[in-house]
C-alpha cells in the first residue's frame, strides 16, 4: 500500500529551545486536508535526548511469523542512551508512549551507551546498536530488547572483543551473517568535526563482519584511515549475498559480497577544492544509503555537497549514476563557500526554495516509499554537527522533502508541492532526522 503516515524523530537539543525531543506524526496522504502537515506530537518524558534513528519491533526477517506486526517504533537515543518504545498500532496517527528504559541500566548491565541503529532479528528480538561507553569513549557492538516484553536483557555479541566503534548495521538469516559500520568517537564527535581529529582514530574505518547465530566477530576490512564508514545496507533479496557502504569522509562507496566475505569500491565522489569552508578540501559527506525494494537502484544522501544521487544497480557492472537533484548544501551559489576546483559539476548549484521557504542543511536521512516512486528526505544529520555547518537549520529549523522517481529510466525530481517546515512547530523550530512508515519501508 501507498504510505499515508510517518513517523519522525525530532530534537530540540543545540537549538536553544528548552523542549523534550518528540515523535512527529506526519499525514502523508495526498487526498487528506492535513496533507504534508503534522498531525500529531508524542513528547518524551526527558530533555536532550537527542531522538536520532528508530526502528520496528518486528520485521520481514521473523521466520516464525510470516505477517509480523509493526506495532511499536523503538526510539533509542544518542545522548542519553535512553530507549523509548511506543506504541503505533492502537491508533497509528496518534502513537502513545508505552515503555522507557532507562539510561544507568544500560550503563550498569550492558557498560554500553550512545544508542543508535535498530533492527528487529530472526528470532524476534530487537537488536540496538551503540556507538560507545558511558563515558562516551568509542566502543561497538550490540544490546538486545526482549522482541515481546521489551525488557534489556544484556550484550548481544558472545564474548569477543567490542569493535572500537560502531554505527549501523544488517543482516541476512539465510547466509548466517551480520555487517556493522564504524561511526564516530561519541565524546570528541560530540565537541563538534574538528580537522585536528584527523589521523587520530576518532573517525572509524572498520567494516565488520559477524556470525549471526554465533554471535562473533569473524572479519573486519580496514577500510582505509578516516574512511568512517556509516550507512551498511544489504539487498532485499533474502538470497543475495551483497550489500553496500558509504564511507562519509572518503565519499567512497564500498560493495561486499560473499567470497569468504570481501569488499571493492563501487563509487567514490570526489571531494571539492574550495575556499572559506573548515578545510581546503570539502568530502563528500555521504550520510545516508537505500536500496529500492527490487534491488535496482540505490540512492545515497550527500550532507555536505547538498545532493540526492541515484545509482542503477546491475550485475557484476559497477553502478552507474541515474538521477542527480541538490536541495541544499554547504557549496551552493551565493554562499560563503567558493568552489575552486570541482571534478563533476561546472557551476555551483542554486539555493532550492519551497513554497517561499528557503531550505537551509542538507539531505541527511532518506526514506523511499515500497514503489520505489517518492523518496522523503530530512536534513538533520547530528544536533552539534547541524549548528558548526548549517547554523541557519538550527535558526530556521528542519524540513522534510518529496523527491520524485522516474523508476523507468533513473532520474530525480524535487516535488514543489510538497514541504514539511519544521521551523513552525509550536514550542520553535526543531532539527528532524528519522523517517519511517506506518506501512512499513524500504529499511526494514
Amino acid at each position: 500500500p501507498r504510505e499515508e503516515v510517518a513517523y519522525v524523530t525530532c530534537t530540540y537539543r543545540e537549538t536553544c529551545t528548552d523542549q523534550p525531543d518528540f515523535l512527529a506524526t506526519v499525514d502523508l496522504n495526498p487526498r487528506s486536508p492535513c496533507y504534508g502537515q503534522v498531525i500529531h506530537r508524542l513528547p518524551m518524558p526527558n530533555l536532550k535526548d537527542e531522538l536520532h534513528c528508530s526502528g520496528w519491533s518486528a520485521g520481514c526477517t521473523c521466520l516464525d511469523n510470516a505477517a509480523p506486526k509493526r506495532n511499536k517504533l523503538i526510539l533509542p537515543c544518542l545522548i542519553s542512551s535512553r530507549i523509548y518504545v511506543v506504541d503505533v498500532g492502537s491508533q497509528c496517527r496518534a502513537p502513545r508512549l508505552c515503555k522507557m528504559i532507562e539510561p544507568v541500566d544500560v550503563f550498569w548491565k550492558c557498560n554500553k551507551g550512545h544508542l543508535c541503529v535498530v533492527h528487529s532479528l530472526p528470532c524476534g528480538d530487537v537488536l540496538v546498536a551503540n556507538m560507545g561507553d558511558p563515558a562516551g569513549n568509542g566502543k561497538g557492538g550490540f544490546i538486545v530488547l526482549d522482541g515481546e516484553t521489551f525488557e534489556l536483557k544484556g550484550n548481544w555479541e558472545n564474548e569477543c572483543e567490542a569493535p572500537p566503534t560502531g554505527y549501523d548495521f544488517w543482516f541476512q538469516p539465510r547466509h548466517n551473517v551480520l555487517i556493522s559500520s564504524a561511526g564516530l568517537v561519541p565524546k570528541r564527535a560530540g565537541r563538534g568535526f574538528n580537522p585536528d581529529d584527523l589521523k587520530k582514530g576518532v573517525f572509524g574505518r572498520r567494516l565488520n563482519v559477524w556470525n549471526l547465530s554465533c554471535r562473533t566477530l569473524t572479519q573486519c576490512f580496514d577500510l582505509g584511515e578516516d574512511s568512517l564508514p556509516l550507512s551498511v545496507k544489504f539487498l532485499h533479496n533474502p538470497d543475495a549475498a551483497e550489500g553496500y557502504v558509504s564511507c562519509a569522509l572518503s565519499g567512497v562507496i564500498y560493495r561486499f559480497y560473499k567470497d569468504n566475505w570481501s569488499v571493492e569500491e563501487v563509487i567514490r565522489i570526489p571531494a571539492k577544492d574550495v575556499c572559506g569552508w573548515i578545510m581546503p578540501k570539502m568530502p563528500a559527506f555521504t550520510v545516508d544509503l537505500i536500496i529500492s525494494m527490487d534491488d535496482r537502484f540505490l540512492y545515497l544522501s550527500n550532507w555536505l555537497h547538498g545532493d540526492i544521487r541515484q545509482y542503477e544497480l546491475s550485475k557484476g557492472c559497477k553502478p552507474r549514476l541515474v538521477g542527480q537533484v541538490f536541495v541544499g548544501g554547504s557549496i551552493l551559489r551565493g554562499g560563503p563557500v567558493t568552489v575552486c576546483r570541482d571534478e563533476e559539476l561546472k557551476c555551483q548549484p542554486d539555493p532550492l526554495v519551497i513554497k517561499c521557504k528557503r531550505v537551509y542543511g542538507g539531505p541527511s536521512k532518506m526514506q523511499l516509499s515500497l514503489d520505489g516512486k517518492r523518496l522523503y528526505v530530512t536534513n538533520s544529520f547530528y544536533s552539534t554537527w547541524d549548528k558548526q555547518f548549517y547554523p541557519s537549520l538550527v535558526r530556521e529549523g528542519s524540513v522534510m522533502l518529496q523527491i520524485d522517481v522516474d523508476t523507468e529510466k533513473g532520474g530525480l525530481t524535487v516535488n514543489k508541492n510538497f514541504l514539511v517546515d519544521f521551523g513552525k512547530e509550536p514550542n520553535g523550530p526543531c532539527l528532524a532526522h528519522d523517517i519511517r512508515f506506518s506501512c512499513g519501508d524500504s529499511t526494514s
